[in-house]
């Protein structure tokens, strides 16, 4: 691929990826706008030690705009967006409201002295990936040759991530659907670089330890090898993938698909991995979207190894699930959930995968 780096107009970076190398992008962003200035606090809850990153300026953040006045469409006569090129391939830029940002000011301090709740500036990095320029299509329309394209970008990004002063952990991921919460509707994905590990990552690394230290193996890799041995949950399984329905599933659609080799994160994939995972993908989401004969609301949430900590005991998989339990019901996280993260399944992982099968 052709990687282009350019600047926005308050100066924010964005980055084209071309299939083909002879693109050229020159487009200048010719919009007025204001220099960024993030100011993004992060504060850890003495009860739990985690972070909570506190960014009320997202509460601007554009929100549900017809398709007409889409920002992550490519810019036309007289309608500038993100994107001043006219058309695209797969497209990386700073996200205009970042929840993480570099160049943040201010130093470690606590809220209101108290010393038990530290607070410092949530200086990290947040990225916007448009995977097509065409607003009405979707990821698992894509073709398994662009599909590729957006794993290789995602390597590009984590590999840049890791590099970035102050960024612990780097997440790609989607979200599709307004059940889930998107406020844009073009096809597109976020990549953070948080400040710091992040809990779920915490606890699967403390676990992976304790299971090494008492079995000598890693968990991940056992799991697999169950799942592949029994076949009950599996939906696919390809040369260098399986995608499975986890045996303790928490969400009435959840598959997990994990590469056949332990690696660290996305970057490390080699190609044959990157073309197998392409078309494995391509099947789980469709999949997904015939369940019940409509586009499917799903996350998918890429697990990858921290920067600085953990990495022998990490195993890069993508998470995928969905809120809707059936054709017009929502699991809504409610008491149990939300209040005491005790999560309670209305289907067993079986009768999931058996439908998604």
């Amino acid at each position: 691929m052709k990687r282009t780096a350019r600047r926005l107009a308050d100066g924010r970076e964005i980055i084209y990826f071309d299939d083909e190398p002879g693109r050229e992008r020159t487009a200048e962003d010719t919009r007025e706008l204001p220099p960024q200035a993030p100011a993004s606090e992060m504060r850890r809850d003495p009860l739990t030690g985690e972070w909570v990153a506190i960014a009320a300026h997202r509460q601007s953040r554009t929100y549900k705009p017809p398709a007409a006045m889409c920002p992550l469409c490519p810019s036309s006569p007289g309608r500038p967006s993100e994107i001043p090129e006219s058309d695209y391939d797969v497209v990386v830029f700073e996200n205009q409201f970042p929840s993480f940002a570099q160049g943040i000011p201010g130093e470690p301090t606590t809220v209101d002295g108290m010393p038990m709740v530290p607070a410092a500036p949530a200086r990290g990095r947040c990225e916007v990936v448009c995977f097509t320029s065409d607003h009405n299509s979707s990821f698992g329309s894509l073709s398994a040759k662009r599909v590729r394209s957006v794993v290789d970008v995602w390597a590009d990004r984590t590999a840049a991530l890791n590099e970035t002063p102050g960024v612990e952990q780097v997440f790609c991921f989607e979200n599709r659907g307004e059940e889930i919460g998107v406020t844009l509707h073009h096809p597109h994905g976020q990549i953070y670089g948080y400040p710091f590990v992040t809990p779920k990552t915490e606890t699967m690394l403390r676990v992976a330890e304790q299971y090494r230290a008492e079995r000598g193996t890693h968990v991940m890799g056992d799991v697999l090898a169950a799942e592949r041995a029994s076949g009950e949950r599996v939906l696919v399984d390809s040369e260098h993938w399986t995608a499975f329905v986890p045996a303790a599933a928490r969400w009435p659609v959840e598959v997990q698909i994990v590469p056949h080799r332990q690696v660290p994160d996305i970057a490390a994939l080699t190609d044959d991995e990157r073309d197998d995972f392409a078309t494995t993908y391509l099947d789980v989401l469709g999949r997904l979207d015939r369940l019940y004969d409509k586009p499917l609301p799903y996350i998918a949430a890429w697990h990858q190894a921290p920067v600085n900590t953990g990495r022998d005991l990490s195993w890069l998989h993508l998470e995928l699930f969905s809120v809707l339990r059936s054709a017009d019901k929502l699991k809504y996280l409610a008491g149990s959930e939300s209040g005491m993260a005790v999560w309670i399944n209305d289907a067993t992982p079986e009768q999931i995968a058996a439908r998604l099968r």
